[in-house]
């Protein structure tokens, strides 16, 4: 990977947030990890808001409906698209009076958008298949997410004069290789993406990011079987996963390998809903320290290719446990680098 813009230490978080006010997350986000803050997410604003709602409003020439059974693809832009694109929009302009009022830009700014296989499952063609049952339609949908891709990017920067790290979120890459992506009648199943397909269309789209930012390009999934050697054979530069998840052999060997070649671990280790016990700094880093444990690195890994984040976005939180969220990782990346004797 190339030098990481984020310093070692530094924290971040996954996308999601409470509430409904984009000014008011952004100050937050900056406030609490100024080293490597991300737009926020507000899905609570409902249509268009959601991942599906943001990704859609990326598509250049390519417009969605929302229909009974979801979003689907429509002959021209209406009421739907269009709150999508501006609720897009309104997070960018947030996150830029944040910074204006900071008096200084973050070194670092991290957006969240959908991949491709979790976007294009999600999106209905106009006759009512999943975009990803129709190979033409797939390479166009594709197509258009990366044009909007490198648009998006080039904005953010412009109006933030921050360097970009793209993040895409592919919770929907499992079922999308199992096979278990619900037709959306709800009655039947969208038959299973071959892993050398779903590797190269993901890895498009992980080239085109890494052009439009020249930085390190992240995939998220928090599923509970991440395909982390798909992953990085896409060319993921950094990968992120929930941490918290119990792991079997032929997981934590996938999670080794990609340690030992380079590849920096986005360690979800902080619960996206507050636990009945408030965690400690020790017990907020201790998914970390057991895997590194597990896999025979030294903890001074963590250090070098790893970087706190919360196991998930965290829209179901409260307003207090995500400010309190943020406020653990950041204190636990500072641990990854000056260890407590107590560990």
């Amino acid at each position: 990977m190339s030098t990481a813009p984020w310093a070692p230490g530094a924290a971040t978080g996954i996308g999601s947030l409470p509430g409904r006010e984009p000014v008011e997350a952004a100050a937050v986000v900056l406030g609490e990890l100024p080293e490597f803050p991300h737009i926020p997410e507000l899905p609570a604003r409902g249509l268009g808001a959601d991942i599906l709602g943001r990704g859609a409003a990326l598509l250049v020439d390519i417009a969605v409906e929302l229909v009974p059974s979801g979003y689907r693809i429509t002959a021209r832009p209406g009421g739907d698209h269009r709150r999508a694109v501006d609720l897009l929009r309104r997070d960018l302009d947030a996150v830029e009076e944040a910074i204006g009022r900071a008096g200084a830009a973050p070194p670092v700014l991290k957006l969240q958008l959908p991949g491709p296989w979790t976007l294009t499952a999600g999106i209905e063609l106009p006759r009512g298949h999943r975009v990803i049952t129709d190979h033409g339609a797939l390479r166009d949908v594709t197509a258009s997410l990366a044009e909007g891709v490198t648009q998006h990017v080039a904005d953010a920067r412009r109006r933030t004069g921050a360097e970009i790290v793209v993040q895409f979120d592919e919770p929907g890459l499992p079922a999308v290789l199992n096979g278990t992506v619900p037709t959306p009648s709800g009655y039947g199943t969208v038959p299973a993406v071959a892993e050398p397909e779903a590797r190269e269309v993901l890895s498009t789209l992980v080239e085109t990011a890494r052009e439009a930012t020249g930085q390190p390009v992240i995939v998220h999934c928090c599923a509970p079987r991440p395909p982390i050697s798909l992953l990085r054979s896409a060319g993921a530069d950094a990968i992120a996963f929930d941490a918290t998840l119990a792991m079997d052999a032929a997981a934590l060997d996938e999670i080794g390998e990609a340690w030992e070649d380079g590849t920096v671990l986005f360690l979800g280790v902080i619960p996206g809903v507050e636990p009945a016990q408030a965690p400690t700094l020790r017990a907020a880093a201790d998914p970390a320290l057991r895997l590194v444990d597990r896999l025979g690195f030294p903890r001074t890994i963590l250090a070098e290719r790893a970087v706190p984040t919360p196991s998930c976005g965290l829209a179901g939180a409260t307003p207090d446990w995500a400010r309190r969220a943020m406020t653990l990782v950041r204190d636990v990346g500072k641990a990854f680098v000056e260890p407590p004797e107590s560990w």
